[in-house]
């Protein structure tokens, strides 16, 4: 008997007809044989509706609060849901982060987990019971609500997934959404970008990294983590849609799986910092200190000392100035400049180790498209280029094309290969 822990995203559970379908894909999985764990986010957009509501009563609502006035979304799915359930026959019993002890540090509105308390998720699995937990939310050591920020539910499904060894047995975390799997590129922004069937988890990473929003990477880093199978699928549709593993066939002969966009990114540069040692550690550790995450950092010398320059989300842009602007006040040195309207364009391949001029080929083709350049950053499977963000569509089109992708024959045979110990989740 596989354990499977199904989550359902918020556009799966907008409404009341779409809440009694996910009861009877549950309900399906259960007639199976199979343990049933349910991870729900809030409905639609509830938690935006939640948000905008704080802020009718109070300018600048404190943290703490906004997460307690959030979490209600997710409580109301997992009740509503738990019904539903019990309507088609199937004990059930909503949970929320207390209930099924999520712990987490005390960081509101970005908290990271701790630990998942299994006890009480088996003993109701045990006894035929479907659990169906609260995402997006747990709590603290002090006993507060936090919310996990961007992906969130995602990230609970795979945890409790890790936490119940589901791969132990054939399980898997299966990840409804609105979308059928993971493609090429967004297919909203390049429509022949085909469906991929398999995906490793290091081009997920980096692809969410950069832009992918099928998934978030911290719910891949737990997946990777601790061996969890993941397979994205459509919540309205019966067929499968993505599984992301440890390997998949063919790793090294497709140079580049998939490209990616991040638009609306701000660049940060310090420029005349002092040339001291631990000068760069006292920059990030003050925007760590702030939650806050950076990429594409690049130092270089000037004949005024060391410059720092990073890219962040703009939503972040102001934090990141506070938090920078006192070191500088604190080193009695330096200066900072900030740059809006900044894209990133992406291109993600394990085969890349093994290919050669796939860089060059990627700066060409946006060269002459007359597409500048603005920074440069790889890794081994991934490289990207920072563009202004009025090219940064067309950017994503032409390296999509520039490698292929759009011949979906070629690529999704390499990856359309089901794996025997998944295949519980395969149906």
């Amino acid at each position: 008997m596989a354990t499977r822990v199904m989550k359902f995203g918020g556009t799966s559970v907008a409404d009341p007809d779409r809440i009694r379908n996910a009861a009877r894909r549950v309900a399906e999985a259960r007639s199976e044989g199979h343990r049933i764990a349910v991870v729900v986010s809030a409905m639609g957009h509830a938690t935006d509706s939640l948000i905008e509501l704080a802020g009718t009563v109070a300018r600048n609502p404190s943290r703490r609060e906004l997460d307690a006035l959030m979490s209600t979304g997710e409580a109301v799915s997992a009740a509503l849901t738990a019904m539903a359930l019990e309507d088609q026959g199937l004990a059930a019993r909503s949970l929320n982060a207390f209930q099924c002890r999520m712990q987490t540090d005390a960081a509101f509105g970005r908290a990271r987990l701790t630990g998942v308390d299994t006890r009480t998720l088996n003993e109701l699995l045990d006894s035929g019971v479907t659990p169906v937990i609260t995402g997006f939310q747990g709590v603290s050591d002090s006993g507060d609500l936090t919310t996990l920020g961007r992906g969130g539910s995602d990230t609970t499904a795979v945890a409790i997934a890790a936490a119940l060894q589901v791969q132990k047995l054939g399980g898997c975390c299966e990840i409804y959404t609105d979308v059928d799997g993971v493609h090429t590129a967004d297919p909203r922004l390049v429509p022949n970008a085909p469906k991929l069937g398999t995906i490793t988890y290091d081009e997920m990473l980096e692809l969410a990294a950069v832009g992918a929003d099928v998934m978030h990477t911290r719910a891949v880093i737990f997946g990777q983590r601790y061996g969890v199978p993941i397979h994205v699928r459509h919540s309205q549709r019966p067929e499968p849609g993505t599984m992301i593993q440890l390997e998949t066939p063919h790793m090294e002969s497709i140079a580049v799986i998939g490209c990616a966009l991040k638009p609306d990114l701000g660049r940060v540069h310090l420029q005349g910092l002092p040339r001291t040692a631990g000068i760069q550690g006292k920059v990030f550790s003050a925007i760590a200190a702030a939650g806050l995450i950076v990429d594409d950092i690049i130092q270089t010398e000037s004949p005024g000392g060391v410059d720092l320059a990073f890219t962040v989300g703009h939503q972040d842009l102001p934090e990141v100035k506070v938090a920078v602007s006192e070191v500088l006040k604190q080193i009695g040195s330096g200066r900072i400049d900030l740059e809006v309207g900044l894209a990133k364009v992406s291109a993600v391949g394990t085969g890349m180790r093994s290919h050669a001029g796939v860089a060059g080929r990627m700066f060409q083709v946006l060269g002459d498209a007359g597409i500048p350049i603005r920074n440069i950053t790889t890794s081994e499977i991934r490289i990207s280029c920072l563009v202004p963000k009025e090219h940064g569509e067309v950017a994503l089109r032409l390296v999509h094309e520039t490698f292929g992708l759009a011949l979906g024959e070629r690529v999704t045979l390499a990856h359309q290969v089901s794996t025997p110990s998944i295949a519980s989740c395969d149906r």
